[in-house]
């Protein structure tokens, strides 16, 4: 039966590939279209378009501070997205609406052309489908749900780290602030846990342009996967411009904080308060992942930067760390690496 199923498979692999060539050479745009896809190539010029048509709140300082979730900036990168790379797919497990990816028409049994899946509460199945989607090629496919349940999708998501597959996670809900629904769903150690797995890239945006940023960096990896850690809650923009894995909002000589996600506005406000007291006058922030080498490369790096994240710290990269609001003459904060 092997033999005879070999046998045939020539003739069909050449009448398919008669079909194909006269389907590319009456529809050259879609043809062309899809070699991108399978190369995994973006379009020319396609984020940079997309961020100056969406007008991302905070790249501009003198609009002032604005407050907005970063899964919310994250949706608007997602609906933007969709109008201009049909080959990006994906869903959430049960939480479209909370995570910002309730976008498109659902694909069903009977019509397979939506660009959304409704995984249903199923963080570890998404998590492999994705992976399946993403090994066939030709589709950039992301899934979403609560970083809490990133517990769930631990095993699928480290075999796309293996397979080196660019599939992207969008974890939302990122901090002990996530409403009503109280300590189950606070993630403390979760962001952690995730930096842990190698080869998986883990931003942690700390508002909507680094939310953009992240968006760019995630789609434009082509050799493993990325985890979009976002929060519920409202963050304010903040100054400086995005540039590579640093960006500095403030800038001083003393002392070096470092943060990432949500906590960066902290970070911020601790320094400003120190400086009031004469003891810093710095704050500087990393937060693409796990460029380690690079985060030395922190302009004006101190002898003694502190990290400043709700979990657990970066004991390495610190003289200190705290976790909890007690007091402290080194205010802690966390390179963001997620």
């Amino acid at each position: 039966m092997r033999r005879a199923r070999r046998g045939r498979a020539p003739p069909a692999h050449a009448d398919w590939r008669a079909r194909y060539d006269a389907w590319a050479a009456a529809e050259p745009e879609l043809a062309a279209q899809r070699e991108r896809a399978r190369a995994r190539r973006l379009p020319d010029g396609l984020l940079d378009r997309i961020r100056a048509e969406a007008g991302v709140p905070g790249l501009d300082p003198a609009s002032g501070r604005v407050t907005r979730a970063t899964r919310q900036s994250s949706r608007d990168m997602l609906v933007a997205l969709s109008e201009r790379l049909p080959e990006l797919v994906g869903g959430s497990a049960d939480l479209a609406g909370s995570t910002g990816t309730d976008l498109g028409r659902s694909v069903t049994r009977e019509d397979f052309s939506g660009s959304r899946i409704d995984f249903g509460i199923r963080e570890f199945a998404m998590a492999a489908v994705l992976n399946g989607l993403s090994l066939h090629g030709e589709l950039r496919p992301f899934g979403s749900t609560f970083l809490v349940f990133s517990d769930y999708s631990r095993a699928a998501l480290r075999l796309a780290a293996l397979m080196g597959q660019p599939v992207i996670h969008v974890f939302t809900h990122d901090s002990v602030a996530v409403g009503e629904d109280g300590p189950t769903h606070q993630p403390v150690e979760h962001v952690e846990s995730l930096r842990l797995i190698p080869g998986l890239q883990v931003l942690r945006p700390a508002d909507a342009a680094e939310t953009a940023e992240a968006w760019r960096l995630a789609l434009e990896r082509t050799d493993g996967p990325t985890a979009l850690v976002l929060t519920r809650q409202g963050v304010p923009s903040l100054e400086g411009t995005v540039a590579g894995p640093v960006r500095v909002v403030r800038k001083g000589d003393d002392l070096e904080i470092v943060a990432s996600g949500s906590e960066v506005a902290l970070a911020v406000t601790a320094a400003e308060l120190l400086a009031e007291r004469g003891s810093t006058r710095g704050s500087c922030r990393r937060w693409t992942g796990r460029r380690t080498a690079r985060l030395r490369g922190c302009p004006r790096w101190p002898s003694k930067p502190v990290s400043r994240r709700g979990g657990v710290g970066w004991p390495t990269w610190s003289s200190g760390s705290t976790t909890s609001a007690r007091p402290a003459r080194r205010a802690t904060c966390s390179p963001t690496s997620g």
